[in-house]
């Protein structure tokens, strides 16, 4: 078999066998395959595409080429939920106490934040001691004990998916369906749960902003899911607005801990985590609608479960688990200054992600994967889309440890977000379960 007749075929519009696909990835993983020639057949593909089976054969290949974890010793359905990325997007931290306190196994291997989104492992780890590199028997014996565990990536997760998106990257080749999808659903697939809730994002602060190119996304991420015997939905759901008020990591942590105390009760954040917990624990059988599941997570909510399971899983870990009583224990920026509305009117539109790449500016996130992180500093956001504001209004508030940095970021945090004399028209929170 040779490279060349793959990439000819391909570049023709004919379909790829699961031994060429095969044949490619594992070569382009050992060295064997070149970058010019990998290269080639992503370009190919990219015009071309690849069909259900072709999609479902690369990303077994790419779950393949490395580690791939075995959960069978926790009894149960064990559920993992995934979101494509986006600002405040905190619902990791209040959905996996939640569906651990009804009963379902949580095992959730997440990653850190790059770009303007935020990343879990960051948040978590502005918890003092947190510890987030766990073994696999670690994380069997938490989730046994608790019900959950949340940790990092290991190196071994699908590395032929590292070595292809960073191709892909400087080719031109990233926004291809197909490659997306696999990308995605490989590392998902290798880390070992049995059903899996997608939260795939729309809006100006997500990778992808068009519903219906989402929404070919998520069908394609289901089907894949479903048919490598992974139980998958998956959520559209809106990112034109950061998710919750807090953008940083312990802003965040702070925000998550609140939402299991019961406040926020009616906030967007809370909403996309019970609708999503809801669809975990009916994908693992402890509810027979999503109704009832949301139910279930309210009730853990109301009499505290889950912000008890929230504390063991951080006891488990390493961490302080005072945190959830006493928020002054997380870490806590030394300035905060307020950014105001220069006229009265309605919030008509927030660049969310400038308020993303804004919190980044401050030391909140990173550039560079060896950036370090503030785990202090960050944004809270003082109004919602159509929201009436006056003029000298706070619009948000910037938690801040450098002055030079905040001078950077209040510029763009002032640039994103929009006054008009009109209320905008609304957009939907959840546009479609698949």
């Amino acid at each position: 078999m040779r490279m060349v007749d793959i990439i000819e075929k391909k570049k023709r519009g004919n379909k790829l066998s699961g031994e060429e696909i095969s044949f490619f990835v594992r070569g382009y993983a050992n060295g064997s395959i070149p970058d010019y020639q990998a290269s080639a057949l992503m370009m190919a593909i990219w015009f071309c595409g690849l069909d259900s089976e072709e999609t479902l054969a690369l990303t077994g290949e790419m779950a393949n080429s490395g580690d791939r974890v075995d959960f069978s010793a926790i009894e149960g359905i064990k559920v993992d939920k995934h979101s494509t990325g986006g600002v405040a997007d905190t619902t990791t931290l209040i959905l996996a106490p939640l569906v651990a306190a009804c009963g379902a196994p949580v095992v959730k291997m997440s990653g850190r934040g790059l770009g303007h989104t935020g990343g879990t492992i960051d948040k978590l780890e502005s918890i003092p001691g947190f510890r987030v590199s766990l073994t696999v028997d670690e994380m069997i014996a938490n989730v046994s004990r608790i019900g959950l565990a949340v940790a990092g990536q290991t190196a071994d997760l699908a590395p032929a998916d590292k070595a292809m998106y960073a191709l892909r990257d400087v080719t031109a080749t990233v926004d291809s369906m197909p490659l997306i999808a696999s990308s995605i659903m490989s590392k998902k697939l290798a880390s070992g749960a049995d059903a899996l809730v997608l939260d795939v994002k729309t809006g100006n602060g997500a990778f992808m902003r068009e519903p219906e190119s989402v929404g070919e996304l998520a069908r394609i991420m289901v089907d894949i899911g479903n048919r490598a015997g992974v139980k998958t939905r998956a959520l559209i759901t809106d990112m034109s607005q950061p998710l919750g008020a807090a953008v940083g990591n312990a802003l965040e942590v702070r925000e998550a801990i609140e939402v299991l105390k019961g406040l926020h009760a009616q906030s967007d954040l809370r909403n996309v985590a019970l609708e999503l917990g809801a669809n975990m624990l009916l994908l693992a059988g402890k509810c027979g609608d999503v109704i009832r599941g949301r139910a279930m997570l309210e009730q853990a909510i109301s009499d505290g479960s889950g912000l008890a399971r929230l504390a063991r899983m951080i006891a488990a870990q390493g961490g302080d688990a005072r945190v959830v009583e006493d928020l002054s224990l997380l870490p806590q920026a030394a300035y905060t200054a307020q950014i105001r509305a220069a006229r009265g009117g309605y919030v008509s539109q927030i660049e969310t992600a400038e308020v993303g790449r804004a919190a980044g500016m401050l030391g909140a996130g990173r550039q560079n994967k060896q950036d370090a992180v503030d785990p202090a500093v960050g944004v809270v956001m003082n109004c919602r889309l159509g929201d009436r504001v006056e003029t000298g209004g706070i619009l948000c508030t910037v938690h801040y440890n450098r002055e030079e940095r905040f001078h950077e970021a209040e510029q763009a945090l002032q640039n994103s977000i929009k006054i008009a004399g009109q209320k905008p028209a609304g957009v939907p929170l959840i546009y479609e379960t698949i």
